[in-house]
């Protein structure tokens, strides 16, 4: 079994982690969920740098994000499943 591109902490998370350089636009990538110790495979549809999340299926604006199991921030635009999930589409609740 190869190295996952991403990871996902928790089974009830919105995004994964990418943990590989290069992650090119329009490219497969497989994902490794540690809880339950499952594979999945998803389309990402921008390029997505080392560390940074990717949207697990589709988060409508006000959604909550969920990483590692916790609360993250909000999506403040609609964020297609496979879209870069980053500052330019969340924000903190805390402002």
């Amino acid at each position: 079994m190869s190295a996952p591109d991403f990871i996902v902490h928790d089974a009830k998370d919105t995004v994964g982690v990418i943990v590989k350089e290069g992650i090119e636009a329009r490219t497969k990538l497989s994902g490794w969920i540690m809880e339950g110790d499952r594979r999945l495979e998803l389309e990402c549809i921008d390029a997505i740098p080392l560390g940074h999340k990717i949207a697990l299926a589709e988060i409508a604006e006000g959604d909550t994000i969920l990483k590692y199991g916790h609360d993250i921030g909000k999506a403040v635009a609609r964020i297609a499943k496979g879209a870069h999930v980053h500052t330019q589409n969340v924000k903190t609740k805390r402002w």
